[in-house]
């Protein structure tokens, strides 16, 4: 048998990827080439927001230099009240001093019949300090961890119609001057409440409130003791544990009021 022919078929071997030092700088430039092609605006603005993002962070450090930059809103109110409070103070005294100024002024130019007119109705305007035998009584919320059931918050704290109807009673009971938290009251002291503090003259007040007045103890503690508002409020003493204290015979000095005089409305009634 002939033989067959030998296959003629060859197998070639497949060539390896070039790896030459050339091969490779020649893909490194085209791929830098590649990067290049990135637009310059997009470059810009990339750059620049990286920067306002650092400008933003390094200012923020600067402004808080460790402090919260978002404090605890019962701290931010106490502080403001704390800052109020010492701003009144001053401009009180700024106004006393002023007072005393024009008392001394008009002292020099008044005769002496004329002073003794003025004498008199500084004394009957608060504007002179008083002392004499007084009846004090203090008022202050329920305790803070009492909380029965069902009963409503406003029930447990002073309000100020508690206080007004102190004074309304000393005043019937024949009271010649009277203070409220130390300052003085006249015709024209309003006692407003707003939250859970008292604001008189402008200045807010926590519990517990002390009214001192001056005059005939006995007669004014009669006129305490018959007024239909305080039996109210002290029922809700027993009940509630709202706080109730009078004293009565001791000789006191009240200061003179030393807020403004001036009006901005009123008219004579009739």
């Amino acid at each position: 048998m002939p033989r067959r022919a030998a296959d003629d078929t060859r197998v070639e071997a497949s060539t390896p990827p070039n790896r030459s030092p050339w091969a490779v700088l020649k893909r490194l430039v085209r791929s830098r080439r590649k990067e290049r092609h990135v637009p310059l605006k997009s470059r810009l603005m990339t750059g620049l927001v990286c920067m306002l993002a650092g400008l933003m962070i390094v200012a923020s450090a600067m402004v808080a230099r460790g402090v919260d930059l978002r404090p605890d809103r019962n701290t931010d109110l106490v502080d403001l009240l704390d800052a109020e409070k010492a701003r009144n103070a001053q401009l009180a005294e700024q106004v006393a001093r002023m007072r005393s100024e024009v008392d001394e002024l008009t002292a020099r130019r008044q005769s002496t019949s004329g002073s003794s007119e003025a004498a008199e109705l500084q004394e009957r305007g608060a504007l002179v300090p008083v002392s004499g035998p007084a009846v004090t009584i203090t008022l202050t919320d329920a305790p803070a961890d009492f909380h029965p059931a069902g009963v409503d918050d406003d029930a447990l704290v002073v309000h100020q119609q508690d206080i007004q109807a102190v004074a309304n009673a000393l005043w019937a009971g024949g009271a010649e001057a009277m203070t409220i938290q130390g300052q003085r009251v006249v015709s024209t002291t309003g006692i407003k409440c707003v939250g859970n503090v008292v604001v008189l003259h402008g200045v807010p007040y926590a519990p517990p409130y002390v009214i001192t007045a001056i005059g005939d103890p006995t007669q004014m503690l009669a006129a305490v003791d018959s007024s239909r508002y305080i039996e109210i409020y002290k029922q809700y003493v027993d009940a509630y544990g709202l706080g109730w204290k009078q004293q009565s015979g001791e000789q006191v000095r009240l200061p003179a009021y030393d807020g403004p005089l001036s009006l901005d409305h009123a008219r004579v009634p009739g």
